[in-house]
């Protein structure tokens, strides 16, 4: 009993400092994006041990436990969040599975949720024509595209005029569209349709990690900045929290919401959901609420954010 105990008590103490020391490498990258699902388990060895009174391994469950939990946890409670009452932005996030996402569904929910802002990935020629077809142009009529056949399209359609546009091209392959809304009576706000390289592979661990760390730092003391998309990194992965320490909130975890699976199942593949499609947004800006969608044809699902911008 007591090897038993060990053996299950010993890997999620060891999970437990990587995710701390952010020291995932390797395969531990694409692990580590299941970190709340181990947070849960860790409560069996905690519980084995102690009803067979190995009070060592039940010591080391218990760290392991308390902190994985105590990391997972919060982003299921609401946060203390700065009040504002200027400007409100609706932002929505899909990633269109290169174009396979079905059109209907993605303009009902634009029409329906009176979004503002949408950013989307994996933008492709046949997607533009569909979207316009069904009127996404006449709920939002400016916007900034870049639709490529496969995955590395990229678009942002915006309510507000787009202005300081562009595109640029991530050095693991997929594009980012981005430009600047000033909303009727609002500040100006810099808004990126995001897209770093996924960890599928071990040989693309690199341009992941690179990726994200060219991701636009937030601006506390300068202009309001959103960044909207499929980030391929959970809130467990350091590269991520590094982006948010620069001065932005992952809305879903500010309002309770962080623990929405938004990818998953791939393929067929029986992989239980993970959280890779965040807005990111300026800590100035009060989060409202975030809710998560379904989009047939596409492995991820939107992510709408309500915002409301500061004044001044």
């Amino acid at each position: 009993m007591s090897t038993l105990c060990w053996t299950l008590a010993v890997p999620g103490l060891g999970w437990a400092a990587v995710r701390v020391g952010g020291l995932e490498r390797g395969p531990l990258v694409q692990l580590l994006a299941f970190t709340p699902y181990v947070a849960a388990w860790t409560l069996v060895p905690l519980g084995l041990a102690l009803a067979a009174r190995r009070w060592w391994a039940a010591g080391v469950a218990a760290v392991a436990a308390i902190t994985l939990i105590g990391l997972v946890v919060p982003r299921a409670l609401p946060e203390g969040r700065p009040t504002a009452d200027g400007t409100p932005l609706r932002v929505l996030t899909a990633n269109l599975l290169a174009g396979a996402a079905e059109p209907e569904t993605l303009v009902a929910l634009v029409r329906s949720a009176r979004v503002d802002l949408l950013a989307l990935q994996e933008f492709t020629p046949d997607s533009e024509l569909a979207l316009a077809r069904l009127g996404l142009a006449e709920l939002l009529p400016h916007r900034q595209v870049n639709p490529e056949v496969g995955t590395t399209g990229s678009a942002l359609y915006s309510r507000y005029p787009l202005s300081q546009t562009g595109t640029r091209r991530n050095g693991g392959g997929f594009s980012q569209a981005y430009g600047t809304i000033q909303p009727a009576g609002g500040p100006t706000v810099l808004v990126e349709s995001v897209h770093p390289m996924a960890p599928a592979t071990l040989a693309w661990l690199a341009d992941w990690r690179a990726d994200l760390r060219a991701q636009p730092p937030a601006t506390p003391d300068g202009p309001l900045r959103i960044l909207a998309g499929d980030f391929n990194a959970t809130l467990d992965h350091a590269p991520l929290r590094d982006l948010l320490d620069t001065g932005y909130v992952d809305a879903a975890d500010a309002v309770g919401a962080g623990l929405t699976g938004t990818w998953g199942p791939y393929d067929g593949d029986p992989l239980p959901p993970v959280t890779i499609d965040h807005v990111l947004v300026d800590r100035r800006i009060a989060v409202d609420r975030v809710t998560v969608s379904r989009l047939p044809g596409s492995d991820h699902r939107p992510v709408l954010a309500e915002l409301t911008l500061p004044t001044g």
